[in-house]
């Protein structure tokens, strides 16, 4: 498969913009693979109703019309997945944290290689390569999988609610710590100025990407944000329930397309040539 026919396309995690997926994208353009990772509205501070965006008020109530959904991210995402393959594109999910749910949303059967092929179509999803991402079961949400069945809803302990609470939006606290470990200090402050907030996920998983697709999972194993424990724990669960996935370990923390990058992008074609 020509490397001009293959794209990658991430979904970045909540409370971020592309900006500090940027270099990942750089190193797969250099191994001449098309990459690309779209603002998810969910995380758009244009969209959030905080007035101004380089001085953001919180505390304000959501927008009219509530708050962007992770369906409208997963619509987002399928918009551009359309686009390429209509260009005749194979094209590779790549999800990151929440972006796993994003990821598996816009993984929509009809957009899927193998459905596309029987009916004489070419391009079309290839695969999902989940990066220390959530794995949500179909009718499950990113809230109703992680919360309680009983007792009061818990938040993780790297995010902050606002005046809302869990009704409104939630920012990261020590985001060196939980989410750029393994990035030296300069660089992880950098980063941390550009996350923005996000409200809770509550849209479910419409369909079953898990049992139609080839899905690869990066556990990542110094994680502080989502220890690896849970990582394999839903790797684990899925798989006992679909098909087993192809597992990946990498040496690094919450963000790799940071601090790991050349082996996230060897890593990634190695699956990729494995469908492929």
């Amino acid at each position: 498969m020509a490397s001009q026919q293959f794209s990658v396309v991430l979904c970045h995690g909540s409370y971020h913009t592309p900006a500090p997926y940027q270099p990942l994208i750089d190193a797969l353009t250099a191994r001449g693979i098309d990459a690309y990772c779209p603002q998810r509205p969910s995380c758009d501070l244009s969209r959030l109703n905080v007035g101004d965006v380089h001085n953001p008020d919180f505390d304000r109530e959501p927008p009219p019309g509530g708050y962007p959904t992770a369906e409208e991210d997963a619509t987002e995402v399928g918009k551009l997945v359309d686009q390429l393959i209509a260009e005749g594109k194979s094209v590779l999910l790549a999800g990151h944290s929440s972006g796993g749910w994003v990821a598996a949303e816009a993984a929509q059967p009809a957009r899927q290689a193998h459905v596309r092929a029987q009916a004489g179509h070419s391009g079309g999803i290839i695969g999902i390569f989940f990066i220390g991402a959530f794995i949500i079961p179909k009718g499950e949400s990113v809230d109703s999988f992680f919360q309680p069945a009983d007792g009061e809803p818990v938040a993780p302990p790297f995010v902050r609610f606002h005046k809302f609470g869990m009704d409104g939006l939630g920012i990261v606290v020590d985001a060196p710590r939980f989410f750029f470990n393994g990035v030296d200090d300069a660089a992880a402050q950098k980063w941390a100025a550009t996350l923005t907030a996000a409200p809770i996920m509550t849209s479910p998983l419409t369909h079953d990407p898990y049992s139609t697709l080839p899905c690869a999972y990066l556990v990542l194993e110094q994680d502080c944000a989502l220890p690896k424990g849970y990582q394999e724990g839903m790797v684990a669960m899925q798989s006992s329930k679909s098909k087993p996935f192809t597992i990946y370990r990498g040496p690094c923390g919450h963000s790799p397309h940071l601090s790991w990058t050349s082996g996230l992008v060897e890593t990634i074609e190695e699956f990729r040539n494995g469908i492929a």
